[in-house]
This record gives structure tokens, C-alpha cells and sequence, in this order.
């Protein structure tokens, strides 16, 4: 068995999803992770909004103007007018759901994930019909029935012992050699849908991987393979062709769009290599990461976007690290807020921090329980590993940096967004 993964780039259009036709050619015992067409989860999220707000009316707008376009891609792909019924029921669930007024905001995290996951239900959909049609058998399998999770939502973590017999026994049942399934979205004890995070797809198709003994896991990107750099960013990026799971670890918690943090331990467990390739020509080798590999000989920068800084001081001007600290990070976890980097001194202690909808709760509650929080707003964090004296002098040193870390190797900068 093989995992091919592709992501929503590659399918954001009807040429895309003829294109992965092609990469699949004749493959046998192949199972295919797909994530939402295009910018569809980001559309979703303004669904999503729009139920926060209330507004039945601008989420049921949001969500015509999502079914419009796949209906798009439906009618290239068939070459003329086509109804796929089990799309169109997908789009009259989401369609109930956006008219519904019964949201709450400590539901927010549960709401999030019943609705983003159509992007999922409906590209997988889509394309599973297409691969039939095209001459490529295969079954769709529901991942919200055959990936059990966590009892959370929003970043759920697959739990890999309860979901094993669940992915064989949907695999057994459904037969053939060919599946698809959804990316980023699993279910919960209780039943209800949760998603992994964004860019959780990778996870998914590791977890798969794992599960089903793969021989391999290969990842389909709209680049080369692993660049050291994001070259939307940095326009002199240069590919490394291997890298290890130890490597890949850690450039992804910094933040590296390579793959989802969570991706590599499933792999690393049972040592299944993963492919980052090309989806663009699939002759190329891309970038290969296993369990050994040669020496990374250049820079690798990554930029994480949208982060905060947050600033917080005891009123007495002391800490005391085992309780205090202990405090605040419980209530960061009490709120899902992620930290990216830790800086302190005698009496101030730094967090650069994801961005998300309940910052501003996290330092109302932190202001209660005796603490100064201050926020900044509109920062990244720059990591760049195996700097050399001309990185340093280019982006450590620029007056826009709060906070620098800098080990022999590595150096880390919390920056306002320039």
C-alpha cells in the first residue's frame, strides 16, 4: 500500500484533479488523502464568521457561492452539466447549518469543525466520482467514521490505537485497491466532527500510513520538492533533496510549511519514508525524508506569519518559575492559544504566540489572577538555521526585531510584520 497526498492547490480546479488522475495512473493498493479545493476552507471560515455574527443570511450567500464554484468544476470535468447527488445533499447539510441560529460562543471550536469539513466531504466526493468515471475504481471512505480523535476541536489528535481497527475494517468493507479519503478531519468519542489543524492533511495521510503498514508516503506539492526557504519570500530558495525525521521535526515546529508538525511521528514509528514531490511533473524526484540522510549544506529560513507577542509581569515584580509559570501556561492551554517562542527575564516573560480569536480573553483573565498582560500585535517569527554572518547582519539586526535568540546554529526573531 502506498498514501498519496494531495493538498488543495493541486486540486483547486478541473485540471488539477485530471492532473492527479495522471500521477495516479495505474497504481494498485494506493490510498489517496485529499484536502478542500483551492481557498475552500477559507471560504468556509467566512461561513463560519457569519454564523458568529448571526447573519443567516451572508453564511447562506457564502455557502451558494461555494457550491456555484465546485459546480464549476463538476461541468469541466464532465465536459457539460452534471448533478452528483451525494455533492449536492453535502451542500444542502452545510446549507441547514448556516441557516440555523443556534450558535454559541463556547461552542465556537465544535461549530468551526461541523462546518469547514464539507470542504473536505465535497472535494474527496467529487473526486472519487471523477476517478470512477475516468476508469479508476476506488471507494470513498468517510475519515470522520474511520480516524477517532481526541474530545477536542479545532487541532484534534488522532488516537491511533482506536482508530486502527476503524480505518482497516472501512478499508475491508468497502474493497477494492483504490481509496480516497479526507484530509484535517477525523470524529470524537461523542460522535461529533473535528478537524486536526489547519494543514492537518499531512497528519492525516501519516496516520493512514501508519495504520495500514504503507510502504511509502508521498505528498503532492506545486514545488520541486523541500525548498530552504518559502520563495514567495525568499526568491533565491534552492531545494534540498533529503532531510531526516529529526530535521523535518524540528523545522516544522518552527513553523516550515514543509508538513504539519504532527506528520512525522507516525512515520518515524514504522519507518515509512515520505516524498515531497512535484505535482506538477511527477518524473522528478523531489525531496526525500526518512530515518537517515546527508547533511543539510545551506540556510533554511522560516517565516511564521501571523503571530502576537505577549508581555506579562507579575504586579509584584517577581517570579516565581514552578507556580506562576505554571499558571499562565495553564491558562493558555485553557484558551488554545500555541506558543512559538519563550523569552524571560527577572520579572517579564515574553510569548510570541499563534493568533487567534481568544487572545484578548487569555490577557483579560491573566489581568485577573494578578498579572500585567500586554499585547503586540501584527508580529512574525522569523528561525533561521545555519545562519551565516550575512543573514545575521540582514535580519537580526534591523531596529523592526523585539526579541532575538540565537544559539551556534539557529537564530530566532520575533519581528514586526514588515
Amino acid at each position: 500500500m502506498k498514501v498519496y497526498k494531495f493538498g488543495g492547490a493541486s486540486v483547486r480546479n478541473a485540471d488539477g484533479v485530471r492532473n492527479l488522475r495522471r500521477i495516479i495512473d495505474d497504481e494498485q493498493q494506493l490510498f489517496i488523502v485529499v484536502s478542500a479545493m483551492g481557498k475552500t476552507t477559507n471560504a468556509l471560515e467566512r461561513v463560519f464568521a457569519a454564523v458568529q455574527r448571526h447573519d443567516a443570511a451572508a453564511a447562506r450567500a457564502e455557502v451558494a457561492a461555494i457550491r456555484e464554484s465546485h459546480a464549476a468544476i463538476v461541468e469541466e470535468l464532465w465536459r457539460g452539466p452534471r448533478r452528483i447527488e451525494r455533492v449536492e445533499a453535502l451542500f444542502d447539510e452545510l446549507d441547514g447549518l448556516a441557516a440555523r441560529d443556534d450558535y454559541r460562543a463556547e461552542e465556537a471550536e465544535a461549530w468551526y469543525d461541523r462546518i469547514v469539513a464539507y470542504g473536505e466531504l465535497v472535494s474527496t466526493t467529487i473526486i472519487s466520482e471523477y476517478l470512477n468515471y475516468a476508469g479508476v475504481r476506488n471507494a470513498w471512505i468517510d475519515m470522520r467514521r474511520a480516524l477517532r480523535t481526541e474530545q477536542r476541536h479545532k487541532d484534534a489528535e488522532v488516537d491511533l490505537e482506536a482508530s486502527a481497527p476503524l480505518l482497516r475494517g472501512a478499508v475491508a468493507a468497502a474493497g477494492g485497491t483504490v481509496f480516497v479519503g479526507q484530509g484535517f478531519i477525523g470524529g470524537a468519542p461523542d460522535g461529533t466532527t473535528t478537524t486536526l489543524g489547519r494543514e492537518g492533511s499531512d497528519y492525516s495521510a501519516a496516520v493512514v500510513a501508519n495504520i495500514l503498514d504503507a510502504e511509502s508516503m508521498a505528498v503532492w506539492k506545486d514545488v520541486d520538492g523541500v525548498l530552504n526557504a518559502d520563495p514567495k519570500i525568499f526568491p533565491d530558495a534552492v531545494q534540498i533533496a533529503e532531510l531526516n525525521y529529526l530535521d523535518t521535526i524540528e523545522l516544522a515546529y518552527s513553523g516550515a510549511q514543509i508538513i504539519h508538525p504532527r506528520t512525522i511521528k507516525p512515520l518515524q514509528n514504522k519507518n515509512i519514508p515520505l516524498y515531497v514531490r512535484p505535482f506538477g511533473d511527477k518524473r522528478k524526484p523531489g525531496t526525500v525524508i526518512r530515518g537517515m540522510s546527508a547533511k543539510v549544506e545551506v540556510p533554511i529560513l522560516i517565516l511564521k506569519k501571523e503571530q502576537e507577542l505577549l508581555t506579562i509581569r507579575s504586579r509584584d515584580f517577581s517570579f516565581v518559575l514552578e507556580e506562576k509559570f505554571a499558571k499562565i501556561f495553564a491558562l493558555l492551554e485553557h484558551y488554545r492559544i500555541k506558543v512559538n517562542l519563550i523569552h524571560n527575564s527577572a520579572v517579564n516573560l515574553s510569548l510570541c504566540v499563534d493568533r487567534t480569536w481568544h487572545i484578548g480573553e487569555a490577557v483579560d483573565a491573566l489581568r485577573k489572577i494578578g498579572f500585567d498582560a500586554m499585547r503586540a500585535e501584527d508580529m512574525e517569527l522569523l528561525t533561521i538555521r545555519g545562519y551565516t554572518p550575512e543573514l545575521w547582519e540582514r535580519y537580526a539586526c534591523s531596529q523592526q526585531v523585539f526579541i532575538r535568540q540565537a544559539t551556534q546554529s539557529t537564530v530566532r526573531i520575533v519581528r514586526k510584520r514588515g
